[in-house]
Parts: structure tokens; C-alpha cells; sequence
């Protein structure tokens, strides 16, 4: 039985992964690190926490003596490597939480790894997941590649950047096999609200304001979270090592056009009038720094891993609401307390 390590696995992405390997490899032992920050939560994977080869690790990647003593514990064989500070607004507002988890991190993991295998490489794997903003901002054409320049924007791009160049470096100067993927937003059941999509069914569903920022034109591709597990599977166990894989939906939507959507959808869902849910909809200031388009060129995995996403986005948007107005007290948990305060901070003094 191999000992793999997923980092992350109580936060939204995370959690899917971590499903998807406990069922459907029952000859691994997955054992989920999260130190259950505000955005990791163990309800998200209830469905999964008696199975025999699943064990959860409560700690925090940024405790380099503990790392190590995981690692020399369990003999991770592989590590698939989701832990993360990834909302841009919070990286504006406290930038070196970034820096500590995003790189620092990375880093305490990539050593207990390089320390517990040292040269005994076969079999072995370190999977770094990453995000396109890593490669900046598009204009209104073009698509992000595996070979396109990182020229990140935020400090939360910057600092997913960084790990990704520490992954590749510890490669080259270590020798260990390693494979980073980048992705484009994901979206679908258990997401924080912080979030553009599961903000919105939210104050939709509590007739609350729905904050778009400047003039609402800015463009993301959009990727249904099922699939994008399905994405990391693929390339944990047939992604070439030392190669990177861009991960994306083909779902490029403006805000303004994907917030009208999800109100069309509400209103028919909540039994309201056409147009109802669009009075809520107020543009508040702009994110400093925001990056204008994002879009992914998927085309890698797709032809050496045969991969594609399985839903269009209006397919994967109606099974996300469903699933949000199914679990009000999912939701209902996750924006009390501290949200709250965060969220008049972000978006009611704008």
C-alpha cells in the first residue's frame, strides 16, 4: 500500500481530490494535512472520514520540525501538494501570510521529501498544484500556455510563482521528480464564499448586494472543481515528471455576464420575477492590480493525458446551485463569525 500525502485536502479543491483517491484507490493510504483555517472545514469530506485507508493529520505546513516528523513517520511515498492561501483580495491585505504559506511551505515540504528519499527516486512523486494567474494578465486574444512567461501581478500570484519555481529548482538541483499543474478558477459545491459564484447564490438567496468590482469586463475561465480532480488523477499517475500541465475549462465568462446568469437561474430556481436578482447587482471599487483576462490552453493534457472537462459551464453552474441551495446549513456554518467581519471589511465600506 503506497503512503500519499494531499495537503489541503479539507479546503474546496482539496476535498474533491481527496475523495476521488480514497475511493477509487483503495490500495493507497491517504492521509489529509490541513491546519483548518478559515477555509478548510472536515464537513466537506464527512462522506469519507471512516474509510479504512484514509487518515486526517490536523498540523500546518509552515512547521518545518513537524513536516519533517510526518514525513519520517509515514514514508510518504508521493505528495500531492493543495495547501494554500489563495484569495487576492486577502494577499492585498496581508501579504506575508502568503509568502510564509505559499513559499515557506512548499519549501518545508520539498525538504522532509528530499530528506526522506534522498537519491531513492523510483516511484516517487511531488505534485505541486498552481493557478494561471502565475502567468499574469491577457489581452482580449491569445491563451495561456505551459511555455508562457510567469509575470504574476498580485501577491498571491507571486507567490504561487515562487513555489512553482522551487518545485522545478529542487528538480533540477536534486534530481526530484516532480510535476506542477496550473489551473484556471474553479468552481462547484463547497467552495468559501469569498469566492465570485458561491457569493453571489448566497446574497442572492439573502437579497443582499452583489459586489462586482469596476466595470464588471474582467474575463475568467472557468473550471468545474469534479473535473479538475479528475485533471490532478490524470496527471498524478500519468503526467510525464518534470513536466508542467495547464488545466482549464474552455469557459471564458466576463463577471457581469456570469453573475446575470446566475441571477437568471436564481430567480427561475426561487420562483421570482426576470430580473428580480439583477437589481442587487453594485459595482464597488476596483481590485488594485486586478488582471483584466485569463484563459488556458489545455490543449497538453488533453492530447498526452487524454483529459477534457466533462460539463459546459451552464451544465456545471446548474449542479453548483443545486447544490448550494441543497445545503443551507453547509452554508449557513461557513458565513458566520469571522466571514461576516470580512466581508463588511472587503466589500461594504467600497
Amino acid at each position: 500500500m503506497k503512503n500519499i500525502l494531499i495537503t489541503g485536502g479539507a479546503g474546496f479543491i482539496g476535498g474533491h481530490v481527496v475523495r476521488l483517491m480514497v475511493q477509487k484507490y483503495p490500495n493507497y493510504h491517504i492521509f489529509n494535512l490541513d491546519k483548518l483555517t478559515y477555509a478548510g472545514n472536515l464537513g466537506n469530506i464527512a462522506d469519507i472520514s471512516t474509510f479504512s485507508n484514509y487518515t486526517f493529520l490536523h498540523g500546518d505546513i509552515c512547521d518545518p520540525n513537524y513536516i519533517e516528523r510526518l514525513f519520517k513517520s509515514f514514508s510518504f511515498d508521493s505528495v500531492i501538494h493543495l495547501a494554500a492561501e489563495s484569495h487576492v483580495d486577502r494577499s492585498i491585505a496581508d501579504p506575508l501570510a502568503f509568502v510564509k504559506t505559499n513559499i515557506l511551505g512548499t519549501v518545508n515540504l520539498l525538504n522532509a521529501f528530499k530528506s526522506l528519499w534522498q537519491d531513492q527516486w523510483e516511484n516517487k512523486l511531488f505534485y505541486h498544484i498552481s493557478t494561471d494567474e502565475v502567468y499574469g494578465s491577457l489581452g482580449a486574444t491569445g491563451l495561456f500556455t505551459e511555455k508562457t512567461a510567469y509575470d504574476p501581478n498580485s501577491p498571491y500570484s507571486a507567490s504561487k510563482a515562487s513555489s512553482d519555481h522551487l518545485v522545478r529548482a529542487y528538480g533540477e538541483t536534486y534530481g526530484l521528480p516532480y510535476v506542477i499543474s496550473n489551473c484556471s478558477n474553479n468552481y462547484g459545491p463547497n467552495q468559501f464564499p469569498e469566492k465570485l459564484i458561491p457569493l453571489c447564490i448566497n446574497n442572492i438567496q439573502n437579497n443582499m448586494a452583489l459586489p462586482i468590482y469596476g466595470d464588471g469586463k474582467y474575463t475568467r475561465d472557468w473550471l468545474y472543481v469534479v473535473d479538475h480532480a479528475e485533471a490532478i488523477d490524470r496527471v498524478f499517475h500519468h503526467g510525464k515528471k518534470g513536466s508542467t500541465y495547464n488545466i482549464g475549462g474552455h469557459n471564458e465568462w466576463q463577471n457581469i455576464d456570469l453573475v446575470k446568469l446566475i441571477c437568471r437561474t436564481m430567480d427561475d430556481k426561487l420562483g421570482r420575477k426576470k430580473g428580480d436578482s439583477e437589481q442587487l447587482i453594485q459595482f464597488v471599487t476596483d481590485r488594485p492590480g486586478h488582471d483584466k483576462r485569463y484563459a488556458i490552453d489545455a490543449n497538453k493534457i488533453e492530447r498526452e493525458l487524454d483529459w477534457k472537462p466533462s460539463l459546459t459551464f451552464e451544465e456545471g453552474i446548474e449542479r453548483t446551485i443545486n447544490w448550494y441551495m441543497n445545503n443551507g446549513p453547509w452554508l449557513n456554518n461557513v458565513t458566520s463569525g469571522a466571514y461576516l467581519e470580512y466581508y463588511k471589511h472587503q466589500y461594504q465600506n467600497s
